[in-house]
């Protein structure tokens, strides 16, 4: 019997050794606001989707025109949506094919109609993975396209929105009352790395994280554009039950009480 709980004990233990350190490896940061329930922050999100996103990334689960539950008009989307011959009620396709992605950059970009719902994971939800991934880039010029990132390490997608956010360095946390030379020693590999910023972009840092939030926001109505109404169809379906069993709960209690009363 002690045997076969000590199998029980390192078979669990085991089995949750990966996420233990997956989670000491990736800290996510959680987005403090819903901007999936904001319509402007997803017509802002919907909006840095198209101009940054839209050019490798499809999202062939998506139709211009869906944009209409985020209280876009036909003519809102033509004018800041679309900027080839598609039509509102086209699906959102790129034309860069899957053999010319993978020449180019050595995988295909995968699609992003639902990427907020696939990322959800044991660390956090798709949106934190993602809100921590996009502020998450730095200069590697090791790397080909010159980008790496802490949540996505050796990612083959370059930093697209770099011009607003500016460029930032993994840099060795300084320790305070140490000198600089004991960082060199034969630990250095063990020194704790934080993003630092090089070069400012054309945002600040509040707003940039605004910003991704909003991206983030729209990726994840997109994922399931009807959660919203089926949340509110759900509360009112529990609503109806709970007036339905009502009568048949009083009559229930009526009769197996009859005898005393």
């Amino acid at each position: 019997m002690k045997k076969l709980l000590l199998t029980l004990l390192l078979a669990f233990a085991a089995g949750h050794a990966p996420a233990a350190l997956a989670e000491e490896e990736i800290k996510l940061d959680h987005i403090l606001i819903d901007r999936s329930a904001d319509v402007r922050a997803l017509q802002h999100g919907a909006q840095i989707f198209v101009n940054y996103c839209l050019n490798c990334h499809g999202a062939a689960s998506m139709r211009y025109n869906r944009l209409h539950d985020i209280g876009l008009t036909d003519e809102q989307i033509k004018a800041s949506l679309l900027f080839t011959g598609d039509k509102v009620g086209d699906m959102m396709t790129i034309a860069l094919t899957k053999k010319d992605a993978k020449a180019w950059f050595g995988a295909a970009p995968p699609d992003l109609s639902v990427i907020a719902r696939s990322k959800s994971s044991e660390l956090g939800s798709g949106a934190d993975w993602l809100y921590t991934y996009l502020r998450s880039f730095y200069r590697d010029d090791s790397r080909p396209t010159g980008w790496n990132n802490t949540v996505f390490p050796n990612v083959g997608m370059p930093h697209v929105l770099y011009e607003l956010q500016g460029t930032q360095r993994l840099v060795p946390v300084k320790a305070e009352g140490k000198p600089e030379g004991e960082a060199k020693g034969e630990k250095a590999e063990h020194v704790p790395m934080v993003l630092e910023l090089e070069k400012t972009g054309t945002l600040t840092k509040l707003q940039y994280d605004e910003t991704v939030a909003d991206l983030v926001g729209y990726l994840v109505w997109m994922g399931e554009p009807e959660a919203a109404h089926r949340k509110q169809l759900g509360v009112l379906v529990l609503i109806f039950l709970s007036l339905l069993l009502l009568p048949c709960a009083w009559w229930l209690h009526h009769v197996y009480w009859k005898d005393i009363h």
